[in-house]
């Protein structure tokens, strides 16, 4: 979730990770920055990227919005070098979506 220029990690699965990400940093945070899905088939290669789980090779990362602004990511990693494509790209984009719609950012999300 996106907290005073910085992401701090919410709701995760898998292995201990990064807690503070700053906007323009790694995939997750240059995936805010620019305000688009960040598809990275090797991670060793993304320039700045934050090696939060060894374990990592390819991710995918899609920002989440409300009200207009962005206020966190999606970020799917995987031990598999280019394991997602433009399809997972896609259909990952249609996950944010329904979860921007799902949630109650009201009480989940605090701009302070």
């Amino acid at each position: 979730m996106l907290h005073q220029n910085e992401l701090l990690l919410g709701p995760f699965q898998g292995r201990l990770a990064c807690v503070h990400i700053a906007v323009g940093k790694g995939v997750c945070g240059t995936a805010v920055s620019k305000d688009e899905v960040q598809l990275v088939g090797d991670v060793h290669q993304f320039p700045g990227h934050i090696a939060c789980d060894s374990a990592s090779n390819s991710e995918v990362v899609v920002p989440l919005h409300w009200q207009g602004k962005i206020i966190g990511v999606l970020d799917i990693d995987s031990p598999i070098l280019n394991r997602f494509d433009e399809t997972d790209a896609c259909e990952l984009e249609q996950l944010a979506k329904i979860i921007e719609c799902s949630c109650d950012w009201d009480e989940l999300y605090v701009t302070a």
